[in-house]
């Protein structure tokens, strides 16, 4: 099923309401309307966002994060953000950062509410005891390989490990001398001791903990047993008060076992509720931490914050705003059912933003030199143009306008066609915010017979706004004057992938789908000097080009911009 960028659906079914809907409510809302309405958990709502430090955030975990704290909002409740980081092997100190650092771009905050799974090591540890003393979990001696073996299929009853009878005081004394650091790394486990006939697999006495003598970033030394994701999550949750456990569709398999841990270790009347909804599937792009890790250390992009990216950092580098975003999330709304987003949604919400916004500015990518001869040589004329036609209220600026300019190439045609209504010989255009002007000539590369040099004319009783400008004509063009402007590196970014599911292949290698022309880099790019000053992070509408941001490698005497999008979706027609 596929959301298409107009927001339709392409098949019935699929439930996607707004997360602020005034008219309905999506499913987690109705649940949590019927726990307030009962007065579960004493009326409370709160909420958690719970990232592994192995990687960057991507747009998916921005809907969650959207997701999570919005619901906080609009219920008055808390959200807090918590690191799981059981697995020290893959977790680094760079990825906490960023995550902290995407979280509060997108407009949210934890407040005090910051906490890492490791702050309860010691309690499930202790739980870890009681399990043990219940005869609810064992020792086990087994590598993974043959654990994995003996747990059977969905469909054929799993074999009990041979030290699933070990006693009480035995394994008690294995898992302290575990803790001690007694015991080589995956040598021994501790698993739950549940039923290896279940149909669902993750009951089949899964393992609770295992062997890593690694030190971690936020314990240290401390420990050479970490728990697993599944014996710490539901844990934690009840630790931290969390009443609405939400997570990704994935792990609705997982929530008996989250539900078992709880029946056997908490007491009392609340307890968290884990709740499942659909993942974020994006077309064009994979939402996979390990392709994208993948993508990273095989140099196929420039880092986790490339543009082409579709990590937060990279998407805020390229010049997409926190409110676009929020707004995607709110547009794409709650699913319970597994569908497909176009990628020309979340293009279209940062157009729509930036829209409003974004100065409109002058700049020619492939630039074509125009010789008004009519114009005197050694006059420059300052020219008065709107900043943003959306918003009177960003005001106006001045544009240099002198004898010589540039066009862009391709708004110049030898032998035009009749629905052409740019400059041909003999035809006039407007130039934006100046004259009409007409091409009397060109000159050519007489190697090549590339055309290189328009030769035109300027009616100086059009300038644009006067009362004398009467004269209409189809064309408009935007353009810079050649001894006022400023050089810059464009950096033309497109998808990162030319198939739309590029992880769906199972046969295939995502990277065979990757975009040869996923960036662009033209020679000669030429900027108004009004852009002189202007700082990382500014985000303009080159006219008639796009929308484009400054990149963090632009420094003084070298501009740098980042291509955001286009200005419509013209991939749709280019993959026809």
């Amino acid at each position: 099923m596929k959301i298409t960028a107009t927001g339709t659906k392409e098949k019935k079914g699929v439930e996607n309401k707004n997360l602020n809907s005034d008219t309905s409510l999506n499913f987690i809302q109705n649940i949590i309307e019927e726990d307030l309405k009962n007065n579960k958990n004493q009326g409370r709502v709160h909420t958690r966002f719970p990232p592994e430090p192995n990687g960057y955030l991507h747009i998916g975990h921005a809907k969650s994060i959207c997701l999570n704290f919005g619901l906080a909002k609009q219920y008055n409740g808390l959200c807090n953000l918590r690191f799981d980081d059981t697995n020290p092997t893959k977790e680094e100190e760079e990825y906490i950062n960023s995550i902290i650092e995407d979280i509060h771009w997108l407009g949210f905050d934890w407040e005090d509410r910051l906490y890492y799974a490791s702050d309860y090591f010691e309690q499930l540890y202790k739980w870890a005891i009681k399990l043990i003393e219940n005869g609810k979990a064992y020792i086990d001696d087994q590598d993974s390989e043959q654990i994995s073996e003996q747990k059977g299929t969905p469909t054929k009853p799993g074999k009990e490990s041979p030290y699933r009878k070990r006693s009480i005081e035995e394994n008690l004394d294995l898992f302290m001398r575990m803790h001690a650091g007694e015991f080589p790394d995956g040598s021994r486990v501790l698993r739950a001791k549940i039923d290896m006939a279940s149909p669902n697999m993750h009951l089949r006495d899964p393992v609770l903990y295992r062997i890593l003598h690694t030190p971690h970033n936020h314990t240290g030394d401390k420990w050479c047993i970490y728990p697993m994701y599944d014996f710490t999550h539901g844990q934690s949750d009840y630790l931290e008060g969390i009443t609405h456990s939400i997570c990704t569709l994935e792990f609705e398999v997982h929530r008996p076992l989250y539900d078992w841990f709880l029946d056997q270790l908490i007491n009392g009347n609340y307890r968290p509720q884990q709740i499942e909804f659909a993942r974020l599937n994006l077309s064009y792009t994979v939402m996979s931490k390990r392709m994208l890790l993948e993508l990273v250390e095989q140099g196929y992009v420039t880092g986790w914050n490339d543009p082409r990216m579709p990590t937060v950092s990279g998407l805020r580098r390229r010049g997409y705003t926190p409110e676009s975003i929020r707004n995607f999330a709110e547009k794409i709304g709650i699913a319970k059912r597994e569908n497909i987003i176009d990628v020309a949604l979340l293009e279209h919400s940062v157009r729509e933003d930036l829209n409003k916004k974004a100065p409109r500015v002058m700049a020619v990518l492939n630039p074509l030199k125009v010789v008004i001869t009519n114009f005197p040589e050694d006059k420059t004329e300052e020219l008065e143009t709107e900043n943003n036609p959306e918003d009177p209220g960003m005001g106006t600026r001045k544009l240099p306008f002198s004898r010589e300019i540039y066009i862009e190439q391709e708004d110049f045609m030898e032998n035009p066609s009749r629905k052409y209504f740019r400059l041909g010989p003999g035809r006039e255009v407007r130039l934006k915010s100046a004259y009409i002007i007409k091409c009397e000539n060109y000159i050519k590369n007489e190697k090549t017979g590339e055309i290189i040099e328009l030769h035109c004319t300027y009616d100086p009783d059009t300038k644009s706004g006067s009362a004398t400008s009467q004269r209409k004509v189809k064309g408009t063009l935007h353009w810079v004057s050649a001894k006022h402007a400023i050089r810059a590196e464009v950096r033309l970014y497109d998808r990162l992938f030319n198939d739309e599911d590029p992880a769906g292949k199972k046969d295939r290698d995502f990277k065979e789908f990757l975009n040869p022309d996923s960036l662009k880099i033209p020679d000669n790019c030429l900027v108004e000097p009004s852009l002189k000053n202007i700082k990382h992070g500014d985000k303009f509408q080159f006219q008639r080009l796009g929308y484009f941001c400054v990149d963090q490698d632009s420094i003084s005497d070298k501009l740098v911009f980042n291509r955001t999008v286009t200005l419509r979706n013209t991939w749709a027609k280019m993959n026809k």
